[in-house]
């Protein structure tokens, strides 16, 4: 199946699809507070209980008018496709490509765009605050917002944050048409929504369907993603506009749309509100976005993995790398560590650890749980600030059959380890081949990747890494640590 992710950007009334895109951007908690008018009128309500149909009308007439067009004037080259692929995240540091490369993302397909695309946003407070897509305004000089009396107005971008695709525009206005902002935690999956944007140049659009999932992550269209699943028609130009609820509330900004043709298929995206409200005032405020830092790299539990490490069950995040100095180094966070519960909360998985570290307000003293060699330990960590330039590490843990057939390993040089944008003094063993569809290649393990561990064993040296392999018994699940373009990541290879 040719899967695409669309952008719901639109290109002017008739607008042709813009080909298939992804868009950097999990949950965090900004430490700013809400600077919305308190002046704020409520619009019409709902009660949710109704039959089908009962007070939509009112919700779409109290809501539409303060959904807005907005048309940026952009000149030069704008990013506006890529390939996506599944990325796992890292705490805290630079893309990854297929399979876990570090290096360029997947070719962007540069188009000349004068006049600029259409895309759709909200009013959520009555002086004019307009939130959005981070893409509808990527890159503009100059951007229109008009409303659908017609009423034109020249917009200010007040901060953009690319991570959650979320930017929030300026008008110059009083006592405009505003949705209120609802809560995102309390929608429950199948619960009607409306969805209104203006798709196709065709302003003031209002579509009708029900939240089919929520929480959705690790869909490669952002590198924070909390989605809310809709069946609600979502097209190009929807981009930035309104999910309310039946009382006509926003609980989402419509962002993406699962595609094979571009067009409606009935899986759209949205961003919750109760990410884009912390986004929102934190831009409003302060211009950007903080977020909570913990300073380590994690990657999931496979079942391999969890046998290795000596665990009953595949749940928490494993720490593949703890940097020096970071937040989580002063507290005593390891390499190997896997973090299993964080502030009293349980950790499923690298994305829910995620969540909840960048949720949390910098500074707050927040307790890990961890497991170590077996043993639980606690351990209390002082939040830190999320640098803006952090690394997203891919976690690439396939599983092997077979042996080390098929590898070829070489002693990792000052000049070698330069041209892999090593450390000079990293120590290892480089695979300089793996044979396709040998046990190893099976495992994840690529060409470039530095060995440093079997079997928490170090490996300086190709003797080394025979020396350990000769003593690997078949059947067992070996636990390489290897370091892939600077980052480091646990492999596990059944024998």
């Amino acid at each position: 199946m040719n899967r695409s992710w669309q952008r719901t950007l639109g290109a002017g009334a008739g607008a042709a699809v813009l080909g298939a895109a992804m868009i950097w951007g999990g949950l965090f908690l900004s430490t700013s507070h809400a600077v919305t008018s308190p002046a704020q009128t409520a619009v019409a309500t709902t009660p949710a209980a109704q039959p089908p149909g009962a007070g939509f009308t009112d919700v779409a007439r109290a809501v539409t008018p303060a959904v807005v067009n907005i048309t940026p004037s952009i000149a030069g080259k704008t990013a506006d496709s890529r390939e996506p692929h599944e990325r796992m995240e890292e705490f805290f540091g630079a893309p990854f490509g297929p399979r876990g490369h570090r290096g360029p993302q997947p070719p962007f397909d540069p188009r000349e765009r004068r006049g600029g695309g259409m895309g759709s946003g909200v009013i959520v407070s009555p002086d004019g605050y307009i939130i959005t897509n981070n893409h509808v305004v990527d890159g503009a000089k100059d951007v229109t917002v008009t409303l659908p009396d017609k009423r034109e107005f020249k917009g200010k971008i007040v901060g953009t944050d690319p991570k959650t695709d979320l930017a929030v525009v300026k008008i110059e206005g009083q006592n405009l048409p505003y949705v209120p902002w609802g809560d995102s935690s309390k929608l429950q999956v199948g619960e009607y929504v409306l969805a209104i944007g203006n798709p196709f140049g065709l302003n003031s659009t209002v579509t009708l369907g029900i939240v089919s999932a929520l929480g959705r992550g690790r869909m490669g269209i952002t590198q924070y993603e909390d989605f809310i699943q809709t069946d609600a028609a979502i097209n190009p130009g929807n981009s930035g506009g309104a999910l309310v609820n039946t009382k006509g509330e926003l609980i989402g900004i419509n962002t993406a749309i699962f595609s094979q043709t571009g067009g409606y298929q009935g899986v759209g995206f949205a961003v919750p509100t109760a990410m884009a409200k912390p986004v929102y005032e934190s831009l409003v405020k302060t211009g950007k976005v903080v977020r909570g830092y913990l300073g380590i790299s994690i990657q999931d539990l496979t079942q391999d993995l969890s046998k290795s490490f000596g665990l009953k069950e595949s749940k928490g995040a494993l720490v593949s790398e703890v940097k020096e100095d970071s937040p989580a180094d002063q507290a005593g966070l390891k390499q190997g560590d896997v973090i299993i519960g964080y502030q009293g909360s349980p950790v499923e998985d690298a994305v829910a650890l995620q969540r909840l570290v960048t949720r949390t307000a910098v500074g707050t003293k927040a307790t890990v749980k961890v497991i170590r060699d077996g043993q639980e330990k606690e351990l209390t960590v002082t939040i830190g600030e999320q640098p803006d330039t952090v690394q997203i590490a891919k976690a690439d843990t396939g599983q092997a059959e077979g042996a080390l057939a098929g590898v070829t390993v070489q002693d990792l040089d000052r000049e070698t380890a330069r041209e892999l944008g090593l450390r000079s003094q990293m120590q290892g063993v480089v695979v300089t081949n793996v044979e396709p569809d040998s046990g190893a290649d099976r495992a994840g393990l690529m060409p470039g990747d530095v060995i440093r561990e079997i079997n928490r064993q170090p490996v300086k040296s190709v003797k080394d890494f025979e020396k350990v392999s000769a003593h690997l018994k078949k059947g067992e699940h070996a636990l390489f640590l290897i370091n892939r373009r600077g980052a480091a990541l646990f492999l596990s290879v059944k024998v």
